[in-house]
């Protein structure tokens, strides 16, 4: 296993979370009366056997106890059986989440595999109470090929990479000209402690101002979209770059409202209501951005 490895399998993750979702729903029993083991270890047992690399299968209660044998291509194993599972990934994410789910590998303890990875299902009665919760250990090598991206999605996967690869040196083209028309500005206009017009200052700060902020998005758009450097983040894939957008934004606009408070409050102070509608705009961003980024959380993979 290799770096690029873990890389494919997060960003094949969604397509093999779908694969196994589709056998739970196409095979296990779920939110109906009657609800047994008779009815729901024989079909898990037929999942196992229809994938040929699978390490095992087996059933947990609603408390995570192991209630069945995990049963391997092998053989059945009765010693799991009255396990505590409880603290396993597979088991609470199932249970919080209420859906389907797949862990991140782990060390197997199957010989000559390195890694596995689970997925697991959570089993309701009709009542919607929670009875069991399924599971199935597959190897990372052959959860790598499921979740492999064909064909278009690697050319697509490709083509937005360039695209963004494009945006971004544009971006930072034009950054480049707006900090180096803000430093253009302290000679042109001769800035300096003696001749201190702070008319002059404020177009060049502005400048500064918004070179930074196009800046700081195109890093984003780089290290995010380009290079894969994902920050540690509550925040889902999608938005991260919207959110640190309209941070800049934000940034850039305060800074501005600040600066003309304070023009506004040495030449001509009738005019500053003109700065506290953009101070306002402003609050209303933050406000909107505080909202956006509540209902745009998503929880960490374990």
């Amino acid at each position: 296993m290799v770096a690029s490895d873990i890389q494919s399998f997060s960003e094949g993750r969604t397509k093999a979370r779908a694969y196994f979702c589709y056998l739970f729903s196409k095979n296990i029993p779920n939110r109906m009366p009657s609800l047994s083991l008779d009815m729901v270890i024989p079909r898990l047992v037929k999942i196992k056997a229809d994938l040929e690399h699978c390490e095992g299968v087996y059933l947990l209660d609603e408390r995570g106890v192991q209630i069945s044998a995990t049963y391997t291509q092998t053989q059945k194993i009765e010693d799991d059986i009255g396990k505590i599972r409880a603290n396993r990934a597979y088991y609470y994410r199932a249970v919080k989440e209420g859906r389907c789910t797949i862990t991140d590998p782990y060390p197997s303890l199957v010989p000559d595999t390195e890694l596995t990875v689970t997925a697991s299902q959570p089993i309701y009665d009709e009542n919607h109470k929670l009875k069991y919760v399924a599971c199935i250990d597959m190897p990372f090598d052959e959860v790598l090929r499921i979740s492999r991206l064909n064909t278009y999605d690697t050319f697509f996967a490709k083509f937005f990479k360039y695209s963004y690869g494009a945006f971004a040196v544009s971006l930072v083209a034009v950054a480049i000209f707006l900090f180096l028309q803000g430093l253009k500005s302290f000679f042109t206009y001769e800035i300096s402690l003696a001749n201190f017009d702070i008319k002059y200052v404020f177009e060049a700060t502005i400048l500064i101002t918004l070179s930074l902020a196009i800046f700081d998005l195109a890093k984003t758009l780089i290290e995010e979209e380009i290079l894969g450097r994902h920050k540690e983040n509550n925040i889902s894939g999608p938005h991260k770059t919207m959110v640190r957008f309209l941070g800049s934004i934000i940034i850039a606009l305060s800074i501005e409202a600040l600066m003309l408070v304070f023009k506004f409050a040495i030449t001509d102070p009738d005019k500053l209501l003109f700065a506290m509608y953009i101070v306002g705009g402003v609050a209303m961003l933050l406000v909107s951005l505080a909202i956006y980024i509540k209902y745009t959380k998503v929880k960490h993979n374990e």
